[in-house]
């Protein structure tokens, strides 16, 4: 199987996305100490806030137990494994790097799961009595890439396959 160019850009960006994640997070706890300090304001809208996310996205299906936190790992790796392999199938532009930055980040936190027990995230936006969720590298990646996916599926383009395409599927399928 050849791998197209566009699809190697996703995975150079799902590693960029991995390594930039690991480091921010290695070096808010270990150099930083942001564990030991808990908040600190940065700017009047940000601050870096410690949270040990046991759940998935804003903190929704909390995986207090061990048993839980292993079946959310197990079914988060499951879910990266689906996407690495439809970025290997060969994807377009926008495609490629949307299913990049959320391979990236997905891995990201499942690392953390698996080292912490809980993602490290430490991001918090916040303005005039507004407080967004604390979150990482990984989250923003995540998100931003699932907005591409969003956008690139409702671009005006045909994306399903032709006529002569569904034909050769099913006969040989047959």
């Amino acid at each position: 199987m050849t791998i197209s160019q566009h699809s190697k850009n996703g995975f150079f960006l799902a590693l960029g996305v991995l390594v930039a994640d690991q480091l921010s997070k290695w070096w808010i706890l270990e150099s930083f100490h942001l564990e030991q300090k808990g908040s600190v304001d940065l700017l009047p809208f940000l601050s870096f806030t410690m949270v040990w996310n046991k759940g998935i996205s804003m903190g929704l299906f909390n995986a207090d137990g061990d048993i839980s936190r292993w079946i959310l790992i197990i079914v988060t790796s499951f879910v990266a494994v689906g996407l690495i392999v439809w970025l290997a199938r060969g994807a377009d532009k926008w495609l490629s790097l949307a299913l990049g930055g959320i391979i990236g980040g997905a891995i990201g936190n499942i690392i953390d799961r698996v080292m912490h027990g809980a993602v490290v995230d430490f991001i918090h936006l916040h303005a005039f009595n507004w407080s967004f969720y604390v979150f990482n590298v990984a989250d923003a990646m995540i998100s931003l890439g699932v907005i591409v996916l969003l956008f690139d599926g409702l671009r005006s383009e045909d994306k399903s396959p032709t006529r002569d395409e569904s034909k050769s599927s099913q006969e040989s399928a047959d």
